[in-house]
């Protein structure tokens, strides 16, 4: 069973469903030492080969081995503005396919129906898509191109909707599913009663193996065409966790924080604008963080000619600021916002008008009057009257569904996980849990936060699992 159906549970269907990568003949990859190793056995699957044996010195945008290794298979010199293509073929198997189920709460696609449609992606477009169906490919049936080598959030939505169907994966999917717990429980406590199953036909998703006295007990519920909710209760001996960590905002923890005029979504602007409670006479909105998201509001108010008072912790020029890692040609609109905060602080005007920036400075409080107090570094306090303010500085998952909401699987079992600090520990080669066998977890759980090397991650789940199941051949 699978807990989440974005490009990580699509992609790991596409691996169950015994479609199986092998290395193209005749082929040549630009990192000669892996062509070596791929020229070795060009018979046998890339699920049955030494995964950590392939991926052994290579080097790129991601700390996983796995996520490199996948990455360059399908897409050999992406990083050096290349087009050379995959070097892997498909071959359908269908004797290797493993039952499973994917659960999640959306269509196939996960977060990504979420997101305003019209935001352009982070990634290069061809970054987005998924084995053996390039985006680009989806994007010409549909008689269009991308603009500038990036796709907006709508377009991805879609993709992965298409490519379950296209690759008869729907199957698999249950969509509208909101699990509540998983947790342990021992075989011999339910081989008496028969598992509600949430597949429609009669074949159970395993079959009790002896060895194995304990499994998984997923519950939750699914809405039904009326919008009543039914529950279920499955039953299996390994789950995958790939819920990605789109589900709660990060709070800033101040007083006021929880008032109205408040709010930790993008989509609060987005409303606010179309229902014309704030407008260019209005007080400025407040934006506070300096990520990706942060910009999307600020380009979003600019365009909409919105002031805005935009706070951040960080120096302008602090190398750990997302904007000093983009390369300037391809994110002109980022670039425009990192010029924006360097050049149109409080202290001096700059050329940019409804716009000022307070790097360094940090939100004290929320009053009830729309009054707003910060605090800088030398401990200076400035208040300003806002209109709305925005609160955008991250989001964490949600693993309220795990006993002690997942925090003893974690790197640091003292700490709530979190993707870029403190994730969920897993081994490179199998992302299987160090602290739960039979758990599993993937994409930012586990720390890969892009959607081109959440796949490596699906190869060492699949390859895990087919060796667990016997389905690799000798």
């Amino acid at each position: 069973v699978f807990l989440g159906n974005g490009p990580s549970g699509i992609c790991l269907s596409y691996l169950l469903s015994g479609y199986t990568p092998y290395f193209k003949r005749d082929s040549l990859h630009p990192h000669p030492i892996l062509q070596r190793k791929l020229e070795e056995a060009p018979d046998v699957s890339i699920l049955d080969q030494d995964l950590e044996y392939l991926s052994e010195g290579l080097e790129g945008r991601s700390h996983s081995p796995v996520a490199l290794l996948f990455d360059t298979l399908q897409r050999p010199d992406t990083d050096f503005g290349g087009t050379a293509e995959s070097v892997l073929t498909w071959w359908h198997e269908t004797y290797r396919a493993i039952p499973h189920l994917v659960l999640g709460r959306n269509a196939p696609g996960g977060a990504w129906h979420s997101i305003e449609g019209s935001m352009i992606t982070l990634s290069r477009g061809e970054w987005m898509g998924l084995p053996d169906f390039p985006f680009k490919d989806w994007l010409k049936q549909k008689r269009r191109g991308l603009r500038n080598n990036r796709a907006t959030a709508k377009d991805i939505a879609q993709y992965y909707q298409h490519y379950v169907m296209k690759k008869g994966l729907q199957k698999n999917f249950r969509c509208g599913t909101v699990v509540t717990s998983v947790r342990k429980v021992s075989a011999e406590s339910i081989s008496n009663h028969g598992q509600k199953d949430l597949q429609e036909n009669s074949d159970s998703l395993w079959n009790l193996n002896e060895k194995n006295t304990e499994v998984f007990q997923v519950d939750g519920f699914f809405k039904t065409v009326k919008g009543d909710k039914e529950s279920f209760s499955i039953y299996a001996e390994n789950v995958v966790l790939a819920t990605g960590t789109y589900d709660s905002p990060t709070w800033l923890g101040v007083k006021g924080e929880n008032l109205s005029y408040v709010h930790h979504q993008l989509s609060a602007l987005e409303e606010a604008v179309k229902d014309n409670s704030i407008g260019i006479m209005s007080d400025p909105v407040l934006i506070v963080g300096a990520g990706l998201t942060a910009a999307d509001a600020i380009l979003f108010a600019h365009h909409c000619n919105i002031p805005v008072i935009h706070v951040f912790r960080r120096r302008v020029s602090d190398p750990g600021l997302i904007f000093n890692q983009l390369p300037k040609m391809m994110y002109p609109e980022y670039h425009k916002v990192h010029q924006m905060m360097k050049e149109q602080s409080a202290d001096c005007a700059g050329p940019y008008e409804c716009y000022v920036s307070l790097p360094e400075h940090h939100v004290l409080s929320f009053g009830k009057d729309k009054k707003c107090i910060f605090q800088d570094k030398n401990g200076y306090q400035k208040v300003y009257k806002i209109s709305m303010a925005l609160v955008l500085t991250g989001s964490n998952p949600n693993l309220s569904f795990l006993p002690n909401n997942g925090i003893d699987l974690a790197m640091d079992s003292d700490q709530p996980v979190s993707p870029k600090r403190n994730p969920i520990d897993v081994d490179p080669f199998t992302y299987e849990c160090t602290q739960e066998k039979g758990l599993y977890a993937l994409g930012p759980l586990a720390g890969d936060n892009f959607v081109r090397f959440v796949q490596g991650g699906a190869l060492a789940v699949a390859s895990s699992l087919l060796k667990k199941a016997n389905k690799n051949p000798p």
